[in-house]
């Protein structure tokens, strides 16, 4: 939402409008809902897909407006989407006035990027602003995307980008010289280490303010399942709150608004499935910085069906990162892990979370790989954070998860963001078996994410799946592989079909 100064204002907007919630859930976009036959929509020239500013007293925001033929909204009522009306606010019949949106000036550097000149630190800034105060459309912000795909970003673009997304947004301090955090890049189905690295650091005497995404093309995010744990959608005083009494936190960074063109930049990119090494450091790095943080581990699972699918790339987002890390004076160090396979059992919000409970609790049956994942990076971590000399950081939080005292930090972290909660079970499952004999030598990660989100997961927290057989198992024919959970029939046979249609998500090498 922005203010009469934030930007560039249109001139004299038309009242004569009264504002209308039509509750159509048009995700984050802002869009707006005219009759074809409305006086203000024809004296100003109003046509579908049109950029309009709408106000409501002091207030403003810039939407999309699409144009009705029909009846169902009244001819002097404009109609508000969800995202739109809580981006304004205002009650039912309540005056608007509206006008042309001006055209977005720092298009122009888009374009040029589009033609292959390199975006500047004034341009970056300017794109960024825009974005923020909500004057890109969906059109350009897929353009900007584009443009900024694939290799087509550098260093020193990356680094401007990343300080003018720190500079739209709100940023923690705090009262250390040692703030540490820790990040996985994705790409790797119930990688969710972040919920045990989190409590072994804070445990072990280090700030640790996390702030984590939602999923965007997997079939959890990290603050997804952190949510069937504990409440995630904490504002800065109770994040800080929490960070002040714990040491730490596990928060949906949307809620704080760190990086706040981060998370209109996310929306788009998640339908257009664009990978992009510039856009994923400034998304990375940008949200560090702004949570206060000075030193950070992160996370580069690399395999055939992860994110990173090479060495070479996996070396090239490293260098990346540590370049703009150092340019905007934070700490960066990069582990390059295992991702030729998920990790854990758990696929899905619910059952990821079943997953990190067990290895927390030091149970018999905690997924051995989880774990030991989970502990090299806390490990890294308290080395980084000076808790640890190298190479002993390691042994530091093996004792930490091992006497409880990671578990005990975990559920005083929990109850500090709103009490800790049991995470649900799905009502409906079906196992999938071996077809035939042989060794497993290969798991599609990127099907294998699909098929749960197919159940149902993220949006349904207890959808997914559970992983019986990791890769080099000797398999029997009608050996189990996997259980689909889901929270309805109609969703379980939907993956169902997916998972008979697509018999090589698990590549079994017969005997």
């Amino acid at each position: 939402m922005s203010t009469p100064d934030a930007g560039p204002q249109c001139a004299a907007p038309v009242a004569g409008l009264s504002l209308r919630r039509l509750l159509v859930d048009t995700y984050q976009e802002p869009i707006a809902f005219l009759r074809s036959d409305c006086p203000v929509c024809k004296s100003e020239g109003f046509e579908s897909r049109s950029r309009i500013e709408i106000w409501r007293g002091d207030q403003h925001i810039v939407a999309t407006l699409n144009v009705v033929h029909g009846e169902w909204i009244g001819t002097c009522e404009l109609g508000l989407s969800e995202a739109a009306w809580r981006a304004l606010g205002g009650n039912d019949g309540e005056p608007l006035r509206v006008a042309h949106a001006q055209p977005v000036a720092s298009m122009s550097a888009v374009r040029a990027k589009i033609y292959g000149r390199p975006i500047g630190s004034d341009a970056a800034k300017a794109i960024v602003r825009d974005v923020v105060d909500g004057r890109y459309s969906e059109i350009e912000l897929a353009s900007l995307i584009t443009a900024c795909s694939g290799d087509r970003m550098d260093v020193a673009e990356t680094i401007a980008l990343t300080r003018a997304m720190v500079g739209v947004g709100q940023r923690l301090h705090w009262n250390s010289d040692m703030v540490v955090d820790k990040h996985c890049v994705g790409g790797l189905p119930g990688n969710r280490t972040t919920l045990l690295v989190v409590p072994i650091v804070a445990a072990c005497g280090l700030i640790i303010p996390k702030t984590s995404s939602r999923a965007i093309t997997s079939p959890a995010g990290t603050a997804d399942t952190m949510e069937t744990l504990a409440p995630v959608a904490l504002d800065l005083p109770t994040m800080r709150r929490v960070v002040e009494r714990e040491g730490g936190c596990i928060a949906w960074g949307g809620a704080v608004s760190l990086s706040p063109a981060d998370d209109v930049l996310i929306r788009v990119e998640r339908p257009l499935g664009l990978d992009s090494d510039g856009l994923m450091v400034a998304s990375v790095l940008s949200k560090k910085v702004a949570a206060g943080s000075t030193h950070v581990v992160i996370d580069v699972p690399v395999g055939r069906t992860a994110k990173v699918r090479s060495q070479q790339a996996a070396h090239s987002l490293a260098h990346r990162l540590d370049a703009v890390g150092k340019a905007l004076g934070i700490n960066v160090s990069v582990i390059m892990s295992d991702g030729t396979q998920p990790v854990g059992r758990g696929v899905g919000p619910a059952l990821e979370a079943w997953d990190v409970l067990a290895v927390l609790q030091n149970q018999a049956n905690a997924p051995a790989d989880l774990r030991q994942r989970a502990l090299l990076l806390a490990g890294r971590v308290l080395e980084m954070g000076g808790k640890a000399a190298p190479g002993e950081g390691l042994a530091l939080a093996c004792g930490a998860l091992d006497s409880g005292a990671a578990w005990a930090k975990m559920q005083a972290i929990c109850e500090a963001q709103g009490g800790m909660r049991t995470p649900p079970r799905a009502a409906y499952a079906h196992v999938i078996t071996a077809l035939h004999q042989g060794r497993l030598v290969a798991i599609d990660n990127r099907r294998l994410a699909r098929l749960a989100k197919l159940a149902g997961a993220p949006k349904s927290p207890v959808a997914g799946l559970e992983l019986h057989a990791p890769l080099g198992t000797s398999l029997s024919a009608g050996q189990p592989l996997l259980t689909l959970h889901a929270e309805s029939p109609g969703e379980l046979a939907y993956a169902l079909a997916y998972a008979e249609a697509e018999d090589d998500i698990f590549s079994i090498q017969e005997a």
